[in-house]
């Protein structure tokens, strides 16, 4: 019975498959065990899964497919219910209340107002390594066409800053970065988000 108990149980986490960086989180959660990594695209999948990452991409293309697809009602009751959300690049300025365009419709489950392309265009990506507190040190964090964060809630934990800008926060069970954790080698993001789930 002991052995049993130290099982850790399988966790469903889904990927949102509407745009962006879909294969490269699949890839990563694949390399986490007891996760089972599933391509989402209609709000019947979201019932059932312990976490969701929203990926980065183009943010204004993945608000509008997840109104047409109508996922928002469905990813909104996810973040209620405590279940685990992941929100990168992209992902993060969907996951939060305001932008200072206002072009995307955010999901507003993080109480932060997000500058999109905050360290400009893509010419201008660049990689560096973070330390987290609540993670570890030296963390790879790649950033292209990433965004910051402008300002952040009395209830939103700030983990890790570049050049004073903010670049990956929480509040409960959602999480935000502006960089690509599945694009590194180093898991240690991703585990962390897992065991939030």
């Amino acid at each position: 019975m002991a052995q049993l108990s130290k099982q850790k149980a399988l966790k469903k986490i889904g990927v949102l498959n509407l745009q962006g960086a879909v294969s490269e989180h699949l890839n990563a959660l694949t390399n986490i065990d007891n996760v089972q990594a599933i391509a989402v695209k209609d709000a019947v999948q979201l019932a059932d899964l312990d976490g969701l990452v929203i990926p980065g991409g183009e943010s204004t293309a993945i608000s509008r497919l997840i109104n047409q697809n109508n996922l928002a009602t469905a990813i909104k009751q996810m973040a209620h219910q405590g279940k685990g959300i992941l929100g990168t690049c992209a992902g993060l300025v969907l996951c939060g209340c305001s932008t200072s365009q206002n072009e995307v419709e955010q999901l507003k489950l993080i109480d932060i107002c997000v500058e999109r392309n905050g360290f400009g265009r893509q010419i201008n990506s660049f990689e560096t390594s973070l330390d987290i507190a609540t993670i570890g040190k030296h963390i790879p964090a790649i950033f292209i066409r990433a965004p910051y964060i402008a300002k952040a809630g009395d209830q939103v934990k700030q983990l890790a800053f570049v050049n004073g800008h903010c670049v990956m926060a929480q509040q409960d069970n959602i999480l935000v970065c502006s960089f690509h954790p599945e694009l590194s080698d180093d898991n240690r993001i991703i585990n962390y988000f897992v065991d939030l789930c």
